[in-house]
């Protein structure tokens, strides 16, 4: 990798979510870093960089790479000149294929964030054994999906015994607004509920299990919790196969590791509006011109003021047992879908290129991939990872 001409090469700098990427990296990436912006406009990759060079005037000469999305062979080009590829260029299952396939032949590191399931599946199906083969690691959902749900239970799975059955479940709180990619991801995904449902089953039908040992996602019910005196309400994302799947790589999660994934809200009221707002949405999706009303009303590439970003946060509290153990641990951090999501995606392709990590590849998790090293990196970057009690 060492003769690459970039450590990291970042798709989608010209949308809002790649635009933070861009800006963090500007601030808080090593003087060392050989990084540059891809994407099909050169007059908007142009005004990026300016935008950059404002932060960080070395940036003023910064490489532009202009490439389409769907141009496989100047993916390849571009896959070929540098260790780690950053996209933000959704929804994933509609241009992401060609980067994962053009990474996974090259032996070039790669990030998303998606919440994409199918797309996850679809990826590993078409291309995992040609990562593994080239070296390539392909790393799906580094921002808000599923970083702190993923690293969040590695954290707390490391406070238990590993040679007893563990259960865990992780419970989600924020006063944030989905950013309009999250959005529209969700939406295709409920319309493509059947086609999600049957890359899931080919996938898990050609996965390898762990020897002597289990890890799977548990859909969990709507009840109190009364541990976090919450409302819980299952969350229908791929948080819960991210999880699972970690826990299917790694010993540390026990003879047999099972996760729950929640909603948790302070009053029963709340968690029903929820579920059955959640319900109608779903039934919404599959009519298609009441699908594109909504689509219509809610822009992609648009987010919320610096001012509403800082005053909203997330927490994602964990319960595990492991026998007569019990541990209640802690993430949290400031506005998730955009300034934290801007920020795990970035410390990820940080972490890939310059950190000492686990030797992997293919298709694999955050936690199997960069666990503890990625976990000290956000600690560093102001998010909290605590045991409480």
């Amino acid at each position: 990798m060492a003769a690459r001409d970039y450590d990291i090469v970042l798709f989608g700098a010209t949308g809002f979510t790649g635009g933070l990427t861009a800006q963090y990296l500007a601030r808080h990436a090593p003087a060392r870093l050989r990084w540059a912006i891809a994407g099909r406009s050169k007059a908007k990759l142009s005004k990026v960089r300016d935008e950059l060079a404002a932060i960080d005037p070395r940036l003023e000469m910064m490489d532009l790479l202009v490439v389409d999305a769907a141009d496989r062979t100047a993916l390849t080009s571009v896959a070929e000149r540098t260790s780690v590829v950053i996209t933000t260029v959704g929804p994933y299952l509609q241009f992401g294929e060609p980067l994962v396939a053009a990474c996974a032949a090259s032996g070039t590191d790669y990030v998303d964030l998606t919440g994409e399931p199918e797309f996850v599946d679809r990826m590993w199906l078409a291309h995992h054994e040609t990562a593994v083969a080239s070296g390539a690691r392909i790393i799906h959902a580094c921002g808000f999906d599923s970083i702190p749900h993923d690293l969040g239970a590695w954290f707390t799975v490391q406070q238990l015994s590993p040679d007893q059955p563990i259960t865990l479940r992780g419970v989600v709180r924020s006063n944030a607004t989905f950013s309009g990619g999250t959005f529209h991801s969700a939406l295709g995904a409920m319309e493509r509920a059947r086609e999600m449902k049957a890359a899931f089953a080919e996938r898990r039908k050609k996965e390898e299990r762990p020897v002597g040992r289990s890890s799977r996602a548990a859909a969990g019910k709507p009840h109190r919790d009364k541990d976090l005196g919450y409302w819980l309400l299952p969350l229908p994302t791929i948080d819960p196969q991210v999880v699972q799947r970690s826990g299917a790589a790694l010993a540390s999660y026990g003879p047999k590791f099972t996760y729950s994934h929640y909603a948790g809200t302070k009053t029963l009221r709340f968690a029903a509006g929820g579920a059955i707002g959640v319900g109608t949405l779903a039934l919404a999706a599959q009519v298609k011109p009441v699908r594109n009303l909504i689509k219509g009303k809610v822009k992609q590439g648009e987010g919320p003021s610096v001012e509403r970003r800082r005053k909203s946060w997330f927490t994602v509290d964990f319960i595990g047992e492991a026998g007569n153990e019990k541990v209640h641990t802690r993430v949290s951090g400031g506005d998730p879908g955009y300034s934290e999501t801007s920020k795990m995606l970035a410390e990820s392709a940080l972490c890939l290129a310059f950190d000492d990590n686990p030797e992997t590849a293919g298709s694999v998790t955050t936690a199997q991939a960069m666990g503890p090293n990625l976990l000290a990196r956000l600690r560093n970057a102001g998010m909290e990872f605590e045991v409480i009690d």
